[in-house]
């Protein structure tokens, strides 16, 4: 069944969201998509008679099995996407997303799947996020922030939380990335901020804010 653009990016938020909240309600979609409460309501209307989510008005909601799937499927192909133009195409990683947000909506399931063998099928896309396989499966990393992370001990960037421009900007001044080995050296109970160590470069103080959204590997 092919949806549309609309449908797909409704469907994505949704599955987001079941990650971070307990329930969702329409009012944070609507804030999640940027749109009238109105709109939600319409089209998660819409979603229901397609069998994509469970909803009932004025109630929370959630999607259906049908509707994990194809949100799976959708961020399958974002993800692949993202790492073709950066790992292919010589993208910076805090350059790709507007373009894999469009490029996400290709239905044609053939194409995916020859990206995905010529890209030799990746787990994680360039922010260290898994890529959903062929069948729906995601690979899990035993991963902890900077704050979590051991004093003293070496530790390799898996992934970025918060991936948005400002946030990617700041760490490609401080060159980090996914697979950059560091150290926590210090942590400063003032602030909160961590004091880093990578190789060939000197020491670097990164605020709390910024250590919560870096995921390492020991």
């Amino acid at each position: 069944m092919k949806f549309t653009e609309a449908e797909e990016n409704y469907i994505k938020s949704i599955y987001h969201l079941q990650i971070t909240h307990e329930k969702v309600s329409a009012t944070l979609l609507s804030a999640a998509v940027n749109t009238r409460a109105a709109s939600v309501t319409d089209m998660l209307k819409k979603l229901q008679l397609k069998k994509l989510v469970n909803y009932k008005p004025y109630q929370s909601f959630t999607l259906t099995d049908k509707g994990v799937k194809t949100a799976l499927e959708i961020i399958r192909k974002h993800r692949l996407w993202e790492f073709f133009l950066v790992s292919k195409l010589g993208f910076n990683w805090d350059e790709v997303h507007d373009i894999a947000e469009e490029l996400e909506h290709i239905s044609s399931k053939e194409l995916i799947t020859r990206l995905d063998n010529y890209l030799g099928n990746p787990s994680f896309d360039p922010h260290g996020d898994p890529i959903p396989d062929k069948n729906g499966r995601i690979k899990q990393l035993k991963q902890k922030n900077l704050i979590e992370t051991p004093l003293k001990k070496m530790a390799t960037v898996s992934s970025i939380r918060d991936q948005s421009n400002e946030m990617l900007e700041l760490l490609k001044h401080y060159n980090i990335s996914i697979g950059t080995r560091l150290r926590i050296n210090k942590r400063f109970e003032f602030d909160g901020s961590v004091e880093i160590k990578m190789e060939k470069v000197p020491a670097a103080i990164l605020s709390e804010q910024v250590a919560k959204n870096i995921f390492c590997t020991i």
